[in-house]
């Protein structure tokens, strides 16, 4: 289960050529395997449904060979809007161009305004809109300010209004080097989904419920979402996770997250060189993500898989 297999399924009826029967074959990640099928989700993202009384045959078969591209174009802008849309907030209302963003108070990125061009209104009451929009709802206020993007003068808005700012780093990189770079990666397992054992291991959720149910309706929101996680072989929480985002020719990287004690064994490095390996037989070219500037042990790591910095970008929080 989680790994990229080729599996062969007899067709029903013989080949009327021949009079024999006919075999086809279905090379992916295997996602599922009850008493009466299995799935297999293929390079085109089409899950194969097997039914097991035409198995035939099946084996693990090595990730897919990325093949060296350049990395993708894009701006700060396009960058921030790609990775919007791979961490959708679970409630969204435009403001002109900007777009509010709430999820039970579940990560900054997912309850912060969005402030890529115009508001249609004034800065000081578009900023009061969206302030009184999340009092609503019981949350602070956040602003993504991004540079070039938002309006110029709303830095000096928000220093006005005493806002308090918290830089973050986007990062990217070519997707092949990254889908070869680990070692180990035949110990991940992939997923469409982050059931009980990748979400014991998840930081973020907590015992709130409805944090929780917000959580998962993000963690599950995107394009074409994948979950990695290496067990820990004793059982118990997984020692390792993370999770991508498939988005035409990007892949964004997040919540990867080791234990303690399993840290400087190259497991995140792993896990993202399987992550990748998918991406790429997507058809994804290069890798982005998200680290706040002051987490030196993340940024040395993306440092030697070769990332390096796009842009940096705010959140701006309204007293």
């Amino acid at each position: 289960m989680g790994r990229r297999v080729s599996v062969r399924q007899v067709e029903p009826g013989l080949d009327p050529a021949t009079g024999r029967p006919s075999f086809r074959d279905a090379i992916g990640v295997l996602t599922s395997w009850d008493d009466h099928e299995l799935t297999v989700v293929t390079r085109d993202r089409t899950e194969a449904r097997i039914p097991l009384d035409r198995l035939v045959a099946g084996k693990v078969v090595p990730l897919f060979p990325a093949r060296n591209a350049p990395l993708p174009t894009a701006g700060p802008v396009e960058l921030q809007r790609i990775a919007a849309r791979g961490w959708p907030a679970v409630e969204q209302r435009p403001l002109g161009d900007w777009l509010l963003r709430a999820s039970a108070g579940f990560t900054r990125r997912a309850n912060s305004v969005q402030t890529l061009g115009d508001p249609g209104l004034p800065l000081p009451q578009a900023l009061e809109r969206a302030r009184q929009w999340y009092a609503e709802r019981g949350l602070p206020t956040w602003v993504e300010l991004v540079t070039p993007g938002s309006p110029a003068e709303l830095t000096a808005e928000l220093d006005r209004l005493g806002a308090r700012f918290a830089p973050t780093l986007v990062r990217t990189a070519p997707l092949a080097p990254l889908a070869k770079a680990g070692r180990g990666a035949d110990a991940v397992r992939l997923s469409r989904t982050a059931g009980p054992e990748w979400l014991s291991a998840y930081q973020r959720v907590e015992a709130d419920p409805a944090l929780t149910e917000a959580a998962r309706r993000v963690l599950h929101g995107g394009p074409s979402v994948w979950f990695a996680t290496v067990p820990d072989p004793h059982g118990g929480i997984p020692l390792a996770i993370g999770r991508c985002v498939v988005d035409g020719a990007w892949a964004g990287f997040g919540a990867v997250e080791v234990r303690p004690n399993a840290r400087r064994r190259g497991l995140a490095t792993a896990l993202m060189a399987a992550l990748a390996a998918r991406a790429a037989e997507e058809g994804a070219q290069g890798a982005h993500l998200q680290v706040e500037a002051e987490n030196s042990g993340a940024i040395t790591l993306y440092d030697g898989l070769g990332f390096t910095t796009s842009h940096t970008y705010h959140y701006a929080r309204l007293p």
